[in-house]
This record gives C-alpha cells, structure tokens and sequence, in this order.
C-alpha cells in the first residue's frame, strides 16, 4: 500500500471517511496495481493510460463481476487521479472522458407498516438482556432512521434521556440531533436495567452490547433484523437499511417534509433524499388525485 499511503492518509484526516470506505478504496487500488503488473509489468498506477484501465475493466466484466460493482471501483480510482491532481503529482486523469457503466436502478421495497406492527406488536421479544436489546434496535431503526454504523458506534452519553434526544455522529464526522418518541424511550428505559445486570463489561461506553459485554458489531445487528423480520415478512432482503428506506418513507407517506426527512436522515443534499419519494409514489398520486380541485373535472 507504500504508493496509496499519501491518499489513504487524506481520505482519513482530511476527507474523515469511514474505516470501511478507506478499506473499499484501497482493496480497489491495490487489485488495479496488481493487474497492471501483472499484464504491464508495471504497478505505478500514476502513469497509467486508459487503455490500461479500459482493458482491467474488460477483465472484471469477463469475470462476471456487475456492472455496479464495477463503476464502484472506478470510482476509487476517480478520486485517486483527482487527489493526484491536487497534489499536482498529475496534470491529467487518464478517466477524464470515462462514462461509467449503465446500471438498472435498484429501488429498495420498504418493510409494510403490517409488517412493521407485526414484528413490534405482534413477536415476543422475551425479557432477558438479549430480548431488550433486539427490540430497542429494532425500535430505534424505525423510529430515527439510523445508520446500521451510527447504531454500533452510539454511546450511552449520546442518549439523553430526560431532553428525549439522541446525538448521533454520521458520515464524515456530522453529528445530527434525532428525537425520541415515546415508545422508544419506554423500550431504552428497559433494556438499560437489564443492561446494568450484565455481570461483566468490557466496553463500558456503548451503548449497544452483547451478553458477554463487548460492543456489538455488523454481522450481529444484520442477524438480528433478519431474525425477527424472517417471521413477519416475505421480502428477500431483510437488513437495516431497509429499515432506515421504512422509516423515510412511511414519514413521506404520512406527508412529512422532504427537507425535515433528509436532515433526519444525515444527507448532505435532498438528491439522496429524493429516492425515496419513489417508494412513496402511489401514496403522493392518491393525495394528488383526492386533492386537486380540477381532478373531477370533465
């Protein structure tokens, strides 16, 4: 990674990417160098053209690797011709003219409100320490939208329980404010007393934790969504961040402010925002028929 390490470093000090996307980029760098080196015998990638680029590209589409997946990988390589033209160590990006792939577009089919009352009213979540803590993740996926990542990373200073808010620290180092309504603060109320009769506790600062006291991590939040949303729905894709496209657009069908939902959200534009008004359309078309006083018109 010795000719990355300069990039790396501004992606993690300067930009304040996550470890996850710093890791993404440089597993893309590091395969590209391997490629040229191996058919160029070459792996400076500084002075590569786009003919080399264009015939890795090739490779990766005969390997059956998606279109997405692709322009994913481009996209690391895009930033790190344009972090060599600012540092001036470049004066052209060899994918100046490139035009990624065409993809489908993927619109992801939020859990149902049934489905929603079905897993939160309708499943018991026991009362031990493990229960609590499945229904309140849960629980705060609905009701705030949260990152699967923001999630893990909470703090038990971040929660404060008499103002009914919780502070939340997004992408690149934003921190956002999101308020807790009251089933929520009931449900974290809960699983703080059994929390407190974990025998032992390693890390003491988080708030979400496993039974033996440790923080909780990805693989263990994904199980638990899928676990309990398995008994309520039919979907194929049953993850937190179906939760969090729930949470926006059941507030949007409930004709809540697209403005006031991206900030909850942590979006820096209300083009990300956006996509899930697609989820809500047939819900937007039923309000636009039933209100526009020229619809009954013949």
């Amino acid at each position: 990674m010795g000719q990355f390490s300069s990039f790396i470093d501004y992606l993690s000090l300067e930009k304040k990417y996550s470890l996850h996307t710093i890791n993404a980029y440089s597993k893309d760098l590091d395969a590209f160098a391997s490629f040229c080196a191996k058919e160029f015998d070459s792996d400076n990638i500084k002075k590569c053209s786009y003919v080399q680029i264009r015939s890795w590209i090739v490779v990766l589409l005969e390997n059956g690797v998606g279109n997405r997946t692709v322009n994913r990988k481009i996209a690391s390589l895009k930033s790190y011709y344009k972090f060599l033209l600012k540092t001036e160590q470049i004066k052209v990006s060899p994918l100046l003219k490139h035009k990624a792939l065409k993809v489908d577009k993927k619109i992801q089919v939020p859990f149902s409100k049934k489905e929603m009352t079905t897993v939160l009213e309708q499943i018991d979540f026991d009362d031990s320490f493990e229960g609590c803590r499945d229904k309140l993740i849960v629980e705060l996926f609905y009701a705030t939208g949260i990152r699967k990542s923001e999630l893990i990373g909470l703090k038990l200073s971040d929660v404060n329980y008499d103002s009914e808010v919780i502070k939340v620290l997004g992408k690149r180092n934003k921190e956002r404010i999101l308020p807790m309504i009251t089933s929520l603060k009931l449900s974290l109320k809960k699983y703080l007393i059994e929390r407190s009769k974990l025998p032992v506790v390693k890390d003491e600062e988080y708030l979400f934790l496993t039974k033996r006291g440790a923080k909780i991590y990805d693989s263990l939040v994904y199980r638990i969504i899928n676990l309990y949303f398995s008994r309520a729905s039919s979907k194929l894709k049953k993850s937190p961040h179906v939760l969090r496209h729930t949470f926006a657009t059941h507030l949007l069908n409930e004709g809540a402010d697209l403005n006031a939902v991206k900030e909850l959200l942590g979006h820096t534009s209300l083009a990300a925002t956006q996509v899930y008004v697609h989820n809500g359309m047939a819900k937007l078309k039923e309000v636009y028929r039933n209100s526009h006083p020229r619809n009954n018109k013949t």
